[in-house]
């Protein structure tokens, strides 16, 4: 009998200090989540802030920059946060008793599985990441993408949407863009070609061209969009019934369309002014009979 006592006693000091050192070590295991998660939050402040103030000096939206490096962050965060949270939780598992081979080795094929199955997400979140990190565009630019151009509505990590200028909303994986170009990026440009009749003499054309240029900068409405004096690249081609002269007015960021068209209105005033010819075709018919044999 006394022998079964001190058994016991024995078996319930073993398992007591076996149940407080695993106790203790999933308590350390929790505050060390803990800290680490804390750590990870101020160094993510840290670096947002870093970003921010590095984008703010050479954007011209700093909002933009703002919006993008917060949604960058907050994914590095949420990945992170994840890991810690899924390592404090093996460990929790394996001083409780449960052997978490197993369930590494099925977390390892379920991933497997899931990769497999899920590669062009994959493939979209991993091309979003980038779109987003290298500022390619932003919402609020146009864009024209794998040929379809649009005003940015929406960018997320698997998708980026368009609205064209008839209302179609078109909605693009991230993974399956080839091409992107931003019309909007920076600065916007207008690009002109002038078509005169062969007998106009080019120079006092391009004259009338940059005068209009000057007087439209003067336009309190339009004129701050005008970033420099028009650009006159001189005659560009030949064409059938005219010579062309291209040109290039260089404006704000999506301010080219109505700076264009007031331009134009002004040109074609200024021409009709002068007499300068705007050709067309024309088509000569010939009516008759046909001569006998």
């Amino acid at each position: 009998m006394d022998v079964l006592r001190q058994d016991f006693a024995v078996l319930a000091v073993t398992t007591g200090t076996a149940i407080a050192q695993s106790g203790f070590r999933i308590l350390l295991a929790l505050v060390a989540g803990y800290i680490a998660v804390r750590f990870l939050r101020a160094a993510m402040r840290r670096l947002e802030d870093v970003l921010i103030r590095a984008g703010e000096k050479t954007e011209l939206a700093p909002g933009a920059t703002r919006k993008r490096v917060t949604t960058l962050t907050g994914l590095l965060l949420t990945l992170t946060l994840v890991a810690v949270w899924a390592i404090v939780v093996v460990i929790c598992l394996d001083q409780v008793g449960l052997d978490v081979t197993p369930i590494l080795a099925g977390a390892g094929i379920v991933g497997l599985a899931v990769g497999f199955g899920a590669q062009n997400l994959v493939r979209d979140v991993i091309s979003g990441f980038f779109l987003v990190l290298e500022n390619q565009v932003r919402i609020g630019d146009v864009a024209v993408v794998n040929g379809t151009g649009g005003l940015v509505e929406a960018i997320t990590f698997r998708t980026i949407v368009l609205r064209d200028l008839a209302g179609v909303v078109h909605v693009i994986p991230n993974g399956a863009i080839t091409t992107l170009a931003n019309m909007t990026k920076g600065w916007s440009g207008y690009v002109l070609d002038v078509g005169v009749a062969y007998k106009e003499e080019t120079d006092r054309v391009v004259d009338v061209m940059r005068e209009v240029g000057d007087d439209l900068r003067k336009d309190p409405r339009l004129g701050p969009s005008i970033l420099e004096p028009i650009e006159i690249f001189g005659v560009d081609d030949f064409k059938d019934s005219e010579v062309t002269i291209k040109a290039r007015l260089k404006t704000a960021p999506m301010r080219q369309w109505d700076v264009g068209r007031e331009y134009r209105r002004r040109l074609k005033k200024a021409f009709d002014a002068r007499g300068i010819e705007i050709p067309f075709p024309h088509r000569s018919l010939y009516m008759g009979t046909a001569s006998g044999p």
